[in-house]
């Protein structure tokens, strides 16, 4: 399996540079971005890419300091979707084949999804089929005005499969049937309408931006607590209001309180300072 280029920065993050697929660039404060590099094929999707993904994001969610991570495509496109050729390969296979291919896809938005960083799609360019699904999978999107999106697998006599959960997750079932069966794209104004982007900005300067004041604000945060509102959103989403779910939702927040980072935030908002884990540049508490 192909492994990502790393910047050794962050404890724990692999510096095995085995592969220029998918570079890893860490800062110290724990701010990581996840390039797709295949810039010439428009950072699309092939055996290899997904593999290097999923190793990526394996990689991340077992090192120490990450606080953010952040997803982007080299040379101005984020990812066009499948590569010609990988489509052209998958014709020729058998449904059994085929269906170890499309359950690595899988795998590697669900390692995306698990990770308990907050995780940031910064879209440019292209978002077409995987590629969006890719962006529905993080917890925000910020796309350019000039991107985007489609999801034209039905054009190809296919159908989205492994990013429909995400997808739908993220935009709704209605929503998702009519862009699913059309296979019409779509800017990034529709695709903030919907919730397929939670915020869209001018140009690839100001998606730098974003980039940076992102990275700031989550150093004010304590990354147990943003792991464990991350799993509490999954944990009550869609679930009756009921005593079960009261008492599930009260205990979480009991043990927050009395756990090392509810003690240590809790003081240092009282004591008019950082907490711990805002030293190097979060807000103070």
């Amino acid at each position: 399996m192909t492994n990502p280029i790393v910047d050794p920065l962050v404890e724990g993050v692999d510096t095995s540079p085995t592969s220029d697929l998918v570079r890893i660039e860490a800062t110290v404060e724990g701010a990581v971005t996840v390039l797709l590099n295949r810039p010439a094929r428009r950072n699309a999707f092939d055996a290899d890419l997904i593999s290097a993904l999923e190793e990526a994001f394996r990689t991340i969610a077992g090192a120490e300091g990450v606080r953010v991570v952040f997803l982007r495509g080299a040379g101005g496109t984020f990812c066009a979707g499948g590569d010609v050729e990988w489509m052209r390969q998958a014709a020729d296979r058998a449904e059994d084949e085929n269906r170890e291919d499309a359950f690595a896809l899988a795998r590697m938005l669900k390692e995306l999804w698990d990770l308990p960083q907050l995780t940031v799609a910064l879209v440019e360019g292209a978002a077409f089929g995987g590629g969006a699904g890719l962006a529905a999978a993080c917890d925000l999107a910020v796309a350019t005005a000039d991107a985007r999106f489609a999801f034209t697998e039905v054009r190809l006599g296919l159908v989205p499969g492994t990013i429909a959960p995400y997808v739908v997750n993220a935009i709704g079932p209605r929503r998702a049937r009519a862009l699913f069966a059309t296979g019409r794209a779509f800017d990034a104004a529709q695709a903030e309408r919907i919730g397929l982007v939670t915020e869209v900005v001018a140009d690839a300067a100001a998606l730098d931006a974003a980039h940076d004041r992102i990275a700031e604000d989550i150093l004010a945060c304590a990354p147990g607590a943003v792991a464990d509102a991350k799993r509490m959103v999954a944990e009550v989403a869609g679930r009756e209001i009921d005593h079960g779910l009261m008492d599930l939702t009260a205990r979480r927040i009991a043990a927050a309180r009395a756990g090392e980072e509810g003690q240590e935030g809790v003081r240092a908002f009282l004591e008019h300072r950082r907490p711990s884990w805002a030293a190097d540049g979060g807000a103070p508490g």
